[in-house]
C-alpha cells in the first residue's frame, strides 16, 4: 500500500476547516520564499508559496499551498508554533469566508470614514453661510 493510500485510510475524516491552503503569520519580515520551500517543504510536495508585501501591512504573512491535503494537515500539526528566526510560527488553515468578512469591514470601515467627512464638510459650510 503507498504511502498515500495509507494516510488516507488511517485520516479518512479529516475536520472540515483542513485544506490544502495555510495561512502563515508572525515570519520574520527577513525570510525569503526560499527558506519557507525548505521549512514548509519536508511535510510535502509545495503547490505554491505567496508572500506578503514588504513594504504593507501583509508583510510576516504567507499563504503555503500542498499538492495534497494530508500533507497540509501534516505542517500544521507540526509548524504551529515553531521557533523561525526568533518568532513563533502561527500556522492556520484558509478560510476564504474569514477573509471575505474582514475586507467587507474595511470597505465599511472606509465608507463611513467618508461619511463623516461628507457631514463634517457640510456643517462647516452651514456654519460660513450663518456667520
Amino acid at each position: 500500500m503507498s504511502d498515500y493510500a495509507s494516510r488516507k485510510s488511517h485520516n479518512s475524516r479529516l475536520p472540515p476547516e483542513v485544506n490544502r491552503i495555510l495561512f502563515v503569520r508572525n515570519l520574520p519580515f527577513t525570510i525569503t520564499a526560499e527558506e519557507l520551500y525548505t521549512i514548509f517543504g519536508k511535510y510535502g510536495a509545495i503547490f505554491q508559496i505567496r508572500m506578503g508585501d514588504k513594504q504593507k501591512d501583509t508583510r510576516g504573512t504567507a499563504f503555503v499551498v500542498y499538492e495534497d491535503i494530508y500533507d497540509a494537515k501534516s505542517a500544521v500539526d507540526h509548524l504551529s508554533g515553531f521557533n523561525v528566526g526568533g518568532r513563533y510560527l502561527i500556522v492556520l488553515y484558509y478560510q476564504p469566508s474569514k477573509f471575505e468578512k474582514r475586507a467587507q469591514q474595511e470597505e465599511k470601515e472606509q465608507e463611513l470614514l467618508e461619511l463623516r467627512k461628507r457631514v463634517r464638510q457640510h456643517k462647516s459650510q452651514v456654519q460660513q453661510g450663518q456667520s
